[in-house]
């Protein structure tokens, strides 16, 4: 049965990516013709304000569907989900939200500021605690304990 059940979940990560690639490669299409259009269109201004914001939800759009892609590809690869690019996914998602927002309550202004902060400690967090010398740049090596002081 475990068998069976491992199969059916790996077919369905397999349908799940072939599906997300055709959406991306649609929503490609669906971003250069909004581009070529806006671009091309005989108009006083070549992109109004309207349609650069579009523009902008179609482009964090593919790169929030790259980011899921990247999620199934290791977990199809490892087995193992990585939180902190599930973070980026949902602080990408949650800054679309925020460009295409157009008017909205304070209610809800106060809680997507909420939702950004969770998200933002959260990966600063994981990121954090990946690292054992996190105050170290990533050039920097950490001094070695095996030499000995003169």
């Amino acid at each position: 049965m475990r068998r069976f059940v491992g199969r059916f979940e790996h077919f369905t990560y397999i349908v799940l990516i072939i599906f997300l690639i055709v959406l991306l490669f649609f929503t490609l299409v669906e971003l250069g013709w909004t581009v070529s259009t806006g671009l091309f269109e005989e108009s006083v201004y070549r992109l109004d304000s309207h349609e650069l914001f579009n523009l902008l939800g179609y482009f964090l759009l593919v790169l929030i569907g790259l980011e899921l892609l990247e999620t199934i590809k290791a977990y199809l690869d490892r087995r193992e989900f990585h939180v902190e690019v599930i973070l980026l996914v949902a602080i990408i998602a949650i800054a679309r939200k925020v460009i295409l927002l157009d008017t909205s309550t304070a209610g809800e202004l106060i809680g997507i500021a909420l939702i950004i902060i969770a998200l933002c400690c959260g990966y600063y967090l994981i990121r954090r605690a990946g690292r054992p010398h996190s105050f170290l740049s990533d050039n920097c090596t950490p001094p070695s304990r095996d030499t000995e002081e003169p």
